[in-house]
């Protein structure tokens, strides 16, 4: 394949693990559970409506996904799929009450009845389009060569800060293997670092592993030794053979600030807020608590929110993005014999969540790249592997990070310091229960596997960076508590030669990610 310039997108689709479980029949919304309903309804459902519109169309396209082990397991859960569907229909019952509310009011009534009709439609498309099985059709597309899947942590690990524990590195990065396996054929080429840390420790594991690619924000390249001759615009090997390509700071940074725009909607802005309590009250939390409910009139300035205009806006943005990212590459291309390539990558949830019109965004960025000589999209292992491997520069990358100030800070700060003299303490006893209990069976290699669970969630990322950025800082608290509270609960009860069945079996029910999971993956590489 012949280009003059590449654009790779690659969107990280995580979610923190949110489940809630009281018991099979309560299908009410707990805590932050409505946070993986309202992705994927306003995330995961359009983006493959936009993947089935380009491909229906024979519009080419090439996309990157990295899956979650965790969402992966919570779009399995039948639990999950029921609370869902509840959640929709609470929506959908709404929207009747809210197209007699905005009867006498046009505009609003007019969105009222675009939501409701689009709500209905996802009903209808999440259990009889996709069965409820929405990794089914990210797999489709993958076999069909249109998006490339990587694997990331199983618990979305700060790898960096675990680093200097080469067993919970190796589980982090051996059980994404498994649920691949198990969801979508064959062994991932690309590894997903959460939150782009990075380290020079994770290169063995990275290699031991067969994970051929990883990507860094941009500093960590640019401040390698030695530093990159092509800059950000060209991929790199680390001294052990992995393959580096470095995110275009500039790109992330346009489309985040058009995403800003006074026209589009906003999703803070939800009728769920604005309205009186009683009338929103199926949408309020047992105390009182207010949440979306998909309904949403305004824009960021408080104007009624004018659908046409804002898809108007989106194909400009779309456009404008194109012109200034090939001007970009055009620039570097003048300093390298290769095809420069442009690498944005984003979490997944910016794009419906966060930014309303971002699918259709996506959409309408490849039927415009279609009409443009020259570039093409592409995903990341597409272009290392239709290069010579001898242009690779070796190159050492450097501790670095994105969120605030690139270097980690976001997960280590005064907020969530605490944290991790309990977790280093659990990770070693983990090691030492897989070490001491080799071959147990029974009710006892059950809670050995519920530590191995419990040790996993403790480790995310998620809980440290809530409490950094002081958003549901008490669920996020309570999450890492827990965790670390439950596996010290199995590791003490281990000792004394007793734990309760009944406890235990709960929290199998609410903690239930990995089912096959075996906690020796946690035992010392001989």
């Amino acid at each position: 394949m012949e280009f003059r310039y590449a654009i790779s997108l690659v969107l990280e689709a995580h979610l923190p693990y949110v489940k809630e479980y009281k018991k099979e029949d309560d299908l009410s919304i707990i805590g932050e559970e409505e946070r993986f309903y309202e992705y994927i309804s306003e995330t995961l459902l359009p983006l493959l409506e936009v993947l089935f519109r380009l491909d229906s169309d024979h519009v080419p396209f090439k996309l990157a996904m990295a899956l979650s082990p965790i969402l992966c397991h919570m779009l399995c859960d039948e639990h999950f799929q029921k609370k869902y569907l509840s959640y929709l229909d609470k929506q959908i019952e709404f929207g009747k009450q809210e197209l007699e509310r905005t009867s006498m009011q046009s505009q609003l009534n007019k969105l009222a009845q675009n939501y409701y009709d689009t709500i209905t439609e996802k009903r209808n498309l999440f259990t009889e389009k996709y069965e409820k099985n929405l990794l089914k059709t990210f797999d489709f597309y993958r076999r069909k060569g249109k998006l490339e899947i990587l694997a990331t942590c199983a618990t979305h690990a700060f790898l960096p800060f675990i680093s200097h524990n080469a067993e919970a590195l190796q589980a982090q990065m051996e059980i994404p293997v498994a649920v691949y396996r198990k969801h979508f054929a064959g062994n991932p080429q690309g590894f997903w670092l959460p939150e782009h840390g990075w380290t020079h420790i994770l290169e063995p594991y990275l290699k031991a592993y067969n994970y051929s690619y990883t990507i860094l924000d941009s500093h960590g390249l640019l401040f390698g030794d030695p530093a990159p001759e092509k800059g950000c615009f060209f991929p790199v090997k680390t001294p052990n053979g992995t393959f580096i390509l470095a995110r275009d700071h500039y790109a992330v940074t346009e489309i985040e600030k058009m995403a800003a725009d006074e026209i589009y909607r906003s999703n803070d802005h939800d009728a769920g807020y604005d309205l009186p309590s009683e009338t929103v009250k199926p949408f309020s939390g047992a105390a009182g608590e207010r949440h979306r409910t998909g309904y949403g009139y305004y824009t960021r300035v408080n104007s009624v929110y004018d659908q046409k205009a804002a898809s108007d806006k989106v194909k400009e943005h779309a456009q404008k993005f194109i012109q200034n990212t090939v001007a970009r590459l055009e620039e570097a291309s003048k300093h390298m014999k290769e095809a420069p390539i442009s690498l944005y990558t984003q979490k997944c949830g910016f794009f419906g969540c966060a930014w309303h019109e971002g699918p259709e965004f996506i959409e309408t960025l490849f039927r415009k790249a279609a009409e443009c000589d020259g570039l093409n999209f592409v995903s990341p292992s597409e272009y290392i592997y239709m290069k010579d491997a001898q242009s690779y520069q070796v190159v050492a990358p450097e501790f670095s990070s994105c969120g605030e100030n690139g270097y980690a800070e976001t997960w280590l700060d005064v907020s969530n310091d605490w944290i991790y003299r309990h977790l280093y303490q659990s990770m070693d006893r983990m090691t030492e229960l897989a070490e001491r209990f080799p071959d147990d069976t029974g009710l006892k290699e059950r809670a050995l596997n519920q530590a191995a669970r419990e040790i996993l969630l403790a480790q995310s990322s998620d809980w440290p960076s809530l409490l950094y950025r002081q958003e549901s800082t008490e669920f996020a608290h309570n999450q890492a508590e827990n965790a670390l509270r439950n596996f010290t609960t199995i590791y003490e009860a281990l000792g004394s030669n007793y734990i309760s069945t009944e406890w235990l079996t709960n929290l199998e029910k609410r903690h239930n990610i990995f089912p096959n999971i075996n906690y020796r993956v946690f035992r010392r590489k001989k």
